[in-house]
């Protein structure tokens, strides 16, 4: 039994509508709304006054023969106007076992287009079983997304070798009382922290999911506290912003103050890059709520199980997976894009699990995925950034060979080659090399470049910085899942020590390996990615999994700034380092091309010159020197992860000395200097303590 009048009032004069665009699109004189369901057999559009009005002003019954066009079902409402609330029921056939169908009429439907939603009143137990949930459903909202002042904003275009990533969750950033903003946890608290990002140099920010996610489902109970989903990778609507990380509650203003946020970011010479997830949605298996795509054309959105199509293809282990090469599902990811690019000004998209991205309707890989080489080739997207996570959750492993020439990756490589290398492992030598050099063995042979590559030692997934050289083993107790969860084999050194401590000597060490770590990822060929709070030493306290900890265990301590400032110090001196020197920003790959001194673009050495060790199974140092071209400086860099002092050999230059810039041995300031302050070195050897890393530039 419904909970509303079954003769409403009519309030809005209707016709027949257009089946293109989907959505709900206001314009002059109305709204136009139309939806996606190849086999329903019936739709009707509900329209609410406000957003937790319990009954409908008005409901509309599509016509097939008037308002429906081949499987899109449409409708214009007259004088109709931003903001409107508004669902859909869709009824079909019943057959979920052989065709999949899950259609429910009881089940009220949010828009898959919808630019913003609503759930003040959503329960989502209701949306589960056979119950009508029309009182307590999410809503959808009519959003006019064309009155703002862009002052003339645009996607900064900036190339992949000039780019220096900072992943961040936007409400982790600033929850924390330390940040001391007036939003906190928000769009607005992320501009507050601008002269921050600025200062540390980074050129991009990656945000953790931001697409609509239920934030209050409880996934478990731990010690009588709720834990819900945190990091947002569980979207349920891909055009409409989380309300959580918004100052304002209705959907214009949301809209709005993350337009607000892009613009202040472009201002300070900062693109944003959007962590994407395409590959699953809330909705979970066959036992998750029907929230918009199952129940509109479940069999078509979805990948589901040829034995029983009421199961799904679990290749994300997150429930379901999206089946994004089916031609609805592909129109559905690029206009998702494109609104994105177009209406928001994004810069740029990390695709979560992007492996799922090239499976076709059979569940196999593709050799030419549709929808990966349309992402490509789009020229509305030829300027934004596409960086994959090339793999999924069930084996198909993509790094190096994900489809497509212009996606970057997130290289798992780089991450487990400088761990096993910083903790002391013997006989890494030349993987290092490579991973420093671009990892060409995974992109030169391919066609790729240096940019292919997103090098990274730590990510959201995972230790923090700090966590990698103060915990052997994971702590993940507060997750309540028994520590099964997160990866146990962390690649991970604590220095002597488990956890926190207070002996100065550890703390010294751990600190070294730090700036290790930071200086290695800074000169490597490639795109540098490094984690929000990893500049400040945060902490999740061991924990490697926190996606449900939404409390002090994730958030950024801004206490930390100052606590750990000779952390952001180096770090802001790497960074700058960096952008000084065009040696460590190659766009190609080395040729050994030999300067006007006499030194090639790359050339390897150990203890002594030219004497790597690529064979060497005991080996633990490295050396290497960048020619400088056009009256650029030489670097030398030498890394010694052996447990005892070792002398190395430097190069000779004629006409030309070499001057001390890092020496991580050293504590701060002397660690790294300023530009111009470096220390002229004497002799043909340079000692290089333990467990450190001395660079060299030549003058």
């Amino acid at each position: 039994m419904t909970m509303y009048q079954t003769e409403p009032i009519i309030t809005y004069q209707i016709e027949s509508g257009s089946p293109h665009p989907l959505g709900a699109v206001p314009d002059r004189h109305g709204v136009n709304f139309s939806i996606f369901s190849e086999h329903a057999t019936s739709v009707e559009l509900l329209i609410f006054d406000k957003r937790d009005d319990l009954e409908p002003i008005q409901i509309i019954e599509l016509d097939p023969k008037i308002n429906k066009t081949f499987h899109f079902w449409h409708v214009y409402v007259r004088r109709l106007r931003s903001p409107t609330f508004y669902v859909y029921r869709v009824d079909g056939s019943q057959d979920l076992h052989r065709a999949g169908h899950c259609f429910n009429k009881q089940k009220v439907l949010i828009d898959p287009y919808a630019k913003g939603n609503t759930n003040t009143l959503w329960r989502r137990l209701d949306a589960l079983g056979t119950k009508d949930n029309l009182t307590t459903s999410m809503r959808s909202v009519v959003v006019d997304i064309s009155d703002y002042d862009w002052e003339g904003d645009r996607p900064l275009n900036r190339s992949m070798s000039e780019t220096l990533i900072y992943e961040v969750h936007v409400r982790g950033f600033t929850k924390s009382p330390s940040s001391g903003c007036k939003n906190r946890g928000t769009f607005s608290g992320i501009i507050e922290k601008i002269p921050y990002l600025k200062e540390l140099g980074i050129t991009a920010v990656e945000f953790l999911p931001i697409f609509d996610f239920d934030e209050d489902h409880i996934v478990r109970e731990v010690n009588g506290k709720p834990l819900k989903d945190y990091w947002g990778y569980n979207p349920h609507s891909f055009f409409a912003l989380e309300g959580l990380y918004c100052a304002f509650s209705d959907a214009g203003n949301q809209i709005r103050e993350f337009r607000d946020m892009v613009k202040a970011l472009h201002k300070a010479g900062i693109e944003i890059i959007l962590d994407v997830v395409f590959n699953h949605t809330e909705e979970g298996n066959h036992l998750g709520p029907i929230i918009n795509f199952k129940g509109l054309a479940n069999n078509i959105y979805y990948h589901l199980e040829p034995f029983d199509r009421q199961y799904y293809s679990n290749y994300s282990m997150c429930g379901n997976a999206l089946n994004c090469n089916h031609p609805i599902v592909e129109k559905l990811i690029m206009e998702c894009l494109e609104f994105w690019v177009k209406e928001m000004h994004i810069d740029g998209f990390r695709f979560d699990q992007g492996a799922i991205l090239s499976r076709g309707q059979d569940g196999l890989p593709m050799a030419h995925p549709p929808l990966i080489w349309h992402i490509e080739t789009s020229k509305n997207l030829a300027e934004t950034k596409i960086i994959a996570e090339a793999w999924d959750a069930t084996g198909l492993y993509q790094t190096g060979g994900f489809p497509g020439y212009r996606w970057a990756e997130w290289n798992v490589h780089f991450r487990d080659d400088v761990r096993r290398f910083l903790k002391g492992d013997p006989g890494l030598v030349k993987e290092l090399a490579m991973r420093i050099a671009g990892s060409a063995d995974l992109y030169q042979l391919s066609g790729h470049l240096p940019i292919n590559s997103i090098n990274f030692v730590t990510c959201h997934d995972g230790f923090t910085l700090n966590d990698l050289v103060s915990y052997n083993d994971k702590h993940n107790e507060a997750n309540g899942e028994d520590s099964w969860d997160g990866i146990s084999d962390n690649l991970s050194w604590n220095c002597g020590i488990e956890g926190e401590t207070e002996n100065s000597e550890i703390d010294a060490l751990r600190r070294r390996q730090i700036k290790n770590l930071v200086a290695i990822l800074l000169l490597s060929q490639g795109v540098p990615m490094i984690v929000a709070g990893d500049e400040v030493r945060r902490t999740q306290k061991g924990n490697n999994n926190p996606y449900c900890q939404d409390n002090e265990i994730s958030w950024f301590d801004w206490d930390l700034v100052d606590k750990n400032a000779d952390i952001f110090r180096f770090f802001k001196l790497m960074i700058d380092f960096r952008k000084c020197h065009s040696a460590l920003r190659r766009s190609h790959f080395f040729s050994g091309e030999v300067n006007e001194r006499g030194l090639a673009d790359i050339s390897w050495h150990g203890c002594k010159l030219f004497s790597p060790g690529w064979n060497d199974f005991h080996a633990r140092v490295l050396a290497f020197t960048l020619g400088g071209f056009k009256e650029e400086a030489d670097i030398h860099v030498m890394l010694n992860m052996y447990w005892e002092n070792l002398e190395f050999e430097v190069p000779f230059l004629e006409g030309r000395g070499w001057y001390k810039f890092v020496d991580t041995a050293e504590s701060s300031p002397i660690d790294i200097v300023e530009a111009g302050k470096e220390a002229a070195i004497s002799g043909n050897v340079c000692l290089v303590k333990d467990r450190s890393v001395v660079i060299l530039i030549s003058k």
